[in-house]
This record gives C-alpha cells, structure tokens and sequence, in this order.
C-alpha cells in the first residue's frame, strides 16, 4: 500500500491530514507499515476528548496479537474527537489505516517538522 500524498507523516509511523477548511483541526492514524507490523490490532487505548497532548510523546496504546506499542502524539494540542468506530472494532486500523481506521482528531497548537510522502517512504526504505 502506498503512502497517501496529501498527508504528513512522522518517524513513528504516524500520520497526520490537517482540515483544510479550518487549518487547526487534524486527524491522526497509523501508517499501512505500521498497521501491518503491529499484526492484528485488537485494543486500542486511545486520549481522551480534551486531554492536551505534546508532539512526540505518548498518548495511548496499540494492542495487537503480537505485541503491545506505544502510540505517539504528532503534534501538541487538544484531543477534540476520537474515532468511537476504531474503539469498537480495533481492526479497522489493520483492514483501513488511511480511512476508517483514524484514531483521533487534535486541535494543533503546535506542530514539529513533519515529513511528506517521499521523505517517509525514503525513511522506511533506509
């Protein structure tokens, strides 16, 4: 699968897609390499609806059949809405990591450098 253009990615194998009608609003979720390293997802504790989170620390957890993984705020801000659909059904983030299987949206207070497509397929590549 290959890595959406339109969106920002970090070395923690997140991604980021920011609103573009309203430029502070972003959506999160796990890259396809990630999803697929993890194996099946199966419980995801994921921040809660105004929680402040701090670009590049932790904010929750990924638990799948082989391991459980940190999951890694891209940006600092606050938690305005968690997907309730990846809650329910964890394997989403396996079957759809780009679409339905987002994880949260933050309002982004402040953003870190973040890499495009290229940049991070060239990360995944080294």
């Amino acid at each position: 699968m290959s890595n959406p253009t339109h969106l920002q990615y970090t070395a923690e194998h997140e991604w980021i897609a920011v609103d573009a009608a309203t430029s502070d609003l972003a959506r999160v979720g796990v890259t396809a390499y990630a999803a697929d390293a993890l194996g099946d997802v199966v419980y995801v504790d994921l921040p809660q609806v105004g929680t402040g989170v701090t670009a590049g620390e932790t904010c929750g957890e990924l638990e799948s059949t082989k391991s459980v993984s940190d999951l890694y705020a891209p940006v600092s801000g606050e938690i305005v809405e968690v997907n309730a659909a990846v809650d329910a059904d964890p394997g989403l983030i396996n079957s759809d990591p780009f679409g339905e299987g987002w994880l949260f949206v933050v309002k982004v207070a402040d953003s870190p450098a973040l890499l495009d497509a290229a940049a991070y397929e060239a990360l995944l590549e080294a």
